[in-house]
């Protein structure tokens, strides 16, 4: 695994639940396996879909498992301003 970033994450922001429920040392984790383009539990055609967008300049989408088996996903915009983390049921 590459440990150089791919791309610029803008800025952070976490939703209500994610701050709640999500250990905040996972969450830096797994901030940077999706900078690293480790994109987690993405099924295989969204793990493509986020290759694709480090060259087209797209929205990249992760998704993680906390070790509660928590689901929250990792977004970041297409313009790189900005990198959300959220549970599945907020978005």
């Amino acid at each position: 695994m590459e440990t150089e970033p791919k791309f610029e994450m803008g800025g952070l922001s976490l939703t209500p639940g994610a701050l709640n429920l999500l250990d905040p040392e996972e969450v830096l984790n797994s901030l940077n396996r999706h900078q690293r383009g480790d994109w987690g539990d993405c099924d295989h055609e969204d793990a493509q879909a986020n290759d694709l967008a480090l060259v087209e300049g797209t929205r990249v989408f992760s998704v993680y498992h906390d070790r509660r088996d928590q689901k929250f996903w990792i977004i970041t915009e297409a313009d790189r301003s900005m990198t959300t983390v959220i549970l599945p049921e907020e978005y």
